[in-house]
């Protein structure tokens, strides 16, 4: 196995990692921050108050984008399978 190879898919493995993370903590991550900062307006201090809006986030962005996160995984497996025979010799 070449170091290059071994490279080149450790950083194709972190790209779509984060390409598969990021529609559902981004969203997570602002509606977070917009409770936050209604919950320092209002000087509530409830902390189970931002769950269940992220919770609602991440389940709406999960049917948005499920279809495009799957059919991506799917092509990164298949590529992996592909590289196979660059493995073994």
């Amino acid at each position: 196995m070449e170091q290059e190879f071994v490279l080149t898919l450790g950083q194709r493995m972190l790209e779509v990692t984060t390409m598969l993370t990021a529609p559902l903590l981004i969203p997570a991550l602002l509606i977070g921050l917009l409770v936050g900062m209604f919950q320092a307006a209002t000087q509530i201090n409830e902390m189970t108050l931002s769950f269940i809006p992220k919770l609602a986030i991440v389940g709406i962005a999960l049917v948005v984008a499920g279809p495009w996160m799957l059919t991506t995984l799917i092509s990164f497996t298949k590529e992996l399978y592909q590289n196979i025979p660059a493995l073994i010799g």
